[in-house]
């Protein structure tokens, strides 16, 4: 069976089917002049997509107790569950792609196919205990813990997993690299040295940051940048220019939930279990928080990032990571980055604007 790069979500996958560089047009997507992988003669994809499918169970083998609601086909689940296929391709061309790849799979244990199929290790509670980012508890447990229990130590988090994720979303941004810093001002502006951090008791709480810890928040853009301050009509807004002054490596959250089960770091039956955590990490981390909400409601955020702030970019290596990067709530197509350490950013300009008109957009409740 021949299909293309284009076929997939998977950036993993995608990057394995370009360095073949076959081109041609793709008979399952219609792509033209696309990079194309023939399963009659082509066989990097084999043992990956076989290690992924291993770790399912045809529904006919599962216990008696597990939950129907967790049974899905499995052509649906690498589809919907994954990311893996690009979301464009019927679900029967999925099934015909995953079966070419996994031939002799498929004569063993068709059933893993053609029959619904589940991961029994998502109620294994020892497995869960040694192998999940929240042990056998739920979000929510996490979050009334550091709430309401014990805010700076808790066992409901298992943060060897949570390293081991972390390390797989590392970026690196280069010397001289440009971010941008807005503070609502008067028509006159704020001056260079006046566009950094408060200091001490001024520093609130924020995202990524308890009440007197100092972090550097950056955005992508100048119109992130002037959303993420959330100015009025009218008002003035300075937008200072931050360069970088060396060469660092942050985690990007942006990044947890889209992790490729396929990029060699980690098993995928460990990645199964930690999917809903990564996705509701990624959730917190973009979620909008009015004025009137409490501080206690940014402690899991705050728990998440100062951990980061901890951890070793390499095992006995004392070089750690500059900050996070998370997607703006304000501006869907742009992010930001936390910055643990402001002196390693300095303002080079700063740009006056005059907020001349707000668009709302509304949703029903």
């Amino acid at each position: 069976m021949i299909f293309c790069s284009e076929c997939f979500n998977d950036s993993e996958i995608s990057s394995i089917i370009r360095t073949l560089e076959k081109h041609g047009k793709c008979p399952i997507c219609g792509k033209a002049d696309s990079f194309l992988y023939n399963t009659e003669k082509d066989n990097q994809l084999l043992n990956i997509f076989n290690d992924l499918i291993s770790i399912y169970t045809p529904a006919s083998l599962l216990p008696n107790d597990f939950p129907r609601s967790d049974l899905r086909m499995l052509k649906d689940e690498l589809q919907t569950n994954w990311y893996i296929f690009n979301g464009k391709l019927k679900s029967n061309q999925v099934y015909n792609i995953l079966v070419s790849l996994s031939v002799d799979m498929y004569s063993d244990n068709s059933s893993l196919f053609d029959s619904p199929v589940g991961v029994s290790e998502k109620y294994d509670l020892d497995y869960l205990n040694l192998n999940s980012i929240l042990r056998d508890n739920q979000w929510d447990d996490f979050v009334n813990a550091l709430k309401y229990d014990n805010r700076f130590h808790t066992d409901y988090i298992n943060l060897d997993i949570l390293r081991k994720f972390c390390n797989r979303i590392r970026k690196p941004y280069r010397k001289d690299t440009v971010f941008f810093r807005s503070r609502i001002s008067l028509e006159t502006g704020f001056a260079k040295q006046d566009m950094g951090t408060p200091q001490g008791k001024f520093i609130t709480d924020g995202r990524a940051n308890s009440a007197g810890i100092s972090r550097l928040y950056l955005a992508n853009d100048v119109d992130t940048a002037i959303r993420e301050v959330r100015a009025g009509a009218f008002d003035y807004v300075s937008i200072g220019s931050f360069r970088l002054l060396k060469d660092i490596i942050i985690v990007d959250l942006k990044m947890i939930n889209k992790i490729s089960p396929f990029d060699g770091q980690g098993d995928c039956l460990q990645y199964y279990v930690n999917k809903e955590h990564l996705n509701k990490i990624n959730s917190e981390m973009g979620k909008t928080l009015r004025r009137s909400d409490s501080p206690l409601d940014y402690l899991p955020t705050q728990y998440l990032t100062d951990f980061i702030n901890s951890i070793s970019i390499n095992d006995g290596d004392k070089t750690k990571y500059s900050g996070i990067e998370y997607k703006s709530t304000m501006n869907l197509n742009g992010y930001n980055l936390a910055v643990f350490d402001p002196k390693l950013f300095e303002c080079t300009s700063v740009m006056t604007y005059k907020i001349d008109e707000l668009s709302y957009k509304t949703s029903e409740m």
